[in-house]
């Protein structure tokens, strides 16, 4: 290479100005860290991951199997297969009184694609999306991925972290293309009410402003009947709903998600999953439409557990002076709040508290930080009862240790 040749690359920069706005999942991180540890040989109380501790129901892997052996192993439309948008709309008219049509229907990789994909597809430049607090990883970076400003909104801890309308209006500008909604919460386990999720879209609507309504845990809803923003039909136009089997069904690995909306912007969202995934795994939509469309008892028996589990931490959370925690209405995750133990040698912020409850107590749980908080820790109790057990007799000597 010449030396001008050189000169001239030497002065062009690696990386685009787009990946440097994003950071690696601070969950990932964890789950990769505790990994190492486990392959080492120590025993590990896992609260990390954020997944069902249940194996899929047999009949959706029975599905996948007959599937395969048919042959069905080919390219489908990049929005998925008739059976399986129709399965997705006609459970969510079932469940919620929605009416999409399989053509307002993308099937995707997993709840976060359908997510990226919306957020990529109605997000510019300039653009601001509200976002509460606490809140689910990705969304800060996915917003400023596709160049948005995302706008916190700081939920009320006192009163089980809510989200009002008024809070959400107060936020809004010119610029305010979209707000995002997560209920019931990774992290916090909260669930909104029926009347606030309401008046925010419908709110939303008068404004021209798009709700972004990530309903992942929309079925593990254990104070009532589960809300789906897709029931207030006559306001669809600025509603998108994004869905995924993952946890509803024990089924993250399969990869399997959806976005439902109007159909000019479904067709944007399936236009940019041309150009990057294409069709979900053909298998596994013939998984999700068993999924879909058999009974629904499983989805209620891994809900009865959750919340036999959920009682369980939080009953072990009770015997640690100084752990405050908020009751999970939904969702698998419990987010306690360890202000009365920061600030001191080694355990400054909740990122210090959760490495060391990590290398020393051998607890894996994720700091409040990755979800915008500064004073909590996030634990999935989507898991055994041995487990708990087992992490909270570690972490009562570790917190007695800081006191």
């Amino acid at each position: 290479m010449s030396a001008a040749a050189a000169e001239v690359l030497a002065g062009k920069k690696t990386f685009s100005d787009r990946i440097n706005r994003i950071e690696v999942s601070a969950t990932m991180a964890i789950t990769a860290e505790a990994l190492r540890l486990k392959q080492s040989g120590i025993d590990l109380a896992d609260f990390g991951a954020g997944e069902p501790h249940f194996q899929t129901p047999e009949h959706i892997k029975r599905a996948a199997i007959e599937a395969i052996e048919k042959g069905y192993t080919k390219y489908t439309a990049v929005a998925g297969i008739p059976e399986v948008r129709r399965a997705v709309v006609d459970r969510h008219a079932e469940d919620f009184g929605s009416n999409y049509t399989p053509e307002e229907c993308c099937f995707a990789t997993g709840g976060k694609q359908a997510l990226f994909n919306a957020i990529e597809c109605l997000v510019d430049h300039g653009d601001e999306v509200i976002v509460p607090v606490p809140y689910w990883v990705s969304y800060k970076d996915i917003i400023q991925f596709a160049g948005g400003t995302p706008v916190f909104v700081q939920a009320n801890e006192a009163d089980n972290f809510r989200v009002t309308p008024a809070m959400i209006e107060a936020a809004i500008t010119d610029r305010t293309k979209a707000i995002i909604l997560n209920s019931p919460s990774n992290p916090s386990g909260a669930v909104m009410s029926a009347g606030d999720v309401e008046a925010i879209i419908r709110l939303a609507h008068r404004k021209g402003i798009y709700m972004l309504l990530d309903e992942c845990y929309t079925y593990l809803n254990f104070i009532g009947k589960p809300v789906s923003g897709g029931s207030f039909t006559d306001c669809k136009e600025h509603v998108v709903v994004l869905g995924t089997l993952s946890k509803t069904y024990a089924m993250t690995g399969w990869r399997a998600g959806f976005a439902l909306g109007p159909k000019a912007i479904v067709a944007a969202i399936a236009k940019l999953q041309s150009q990057s995934t294409s069709n979900v795994s053909t298998p596994v939509q013939y998984a999700s439409v068993a999924a879909l469309t058999a009974s629904q008892q499983c989805v209620e028996d891994m809900k009865v557990d959750y919340i036999k589990l959920r009682d369980r931490l939080l009953a072990g959370f009770a015997t640690i002076p100084g752990l405050t925690c908020t009751v999970p209405q939904g969702a698998f995750y419990a987010y306690p709040n360890i202000s009365a133990f920061l600030g001191r040698e080694g355990a400054a912020t909740a990122s210090q508290v959760a490495s060391r409850l990590l290398n020393e107590a051998h607890v894996v749980c994720v700091p409040g930080e990755a979800f915008g908080t500064e004073h909590h820790l996030r634990f999935s109790y989507a898991t055994s009862a041995d487990v708990i057990d087992k992490g909270i007799e570690r972490m009562r000597t570790f917190f007695a240790g800081l006191a």
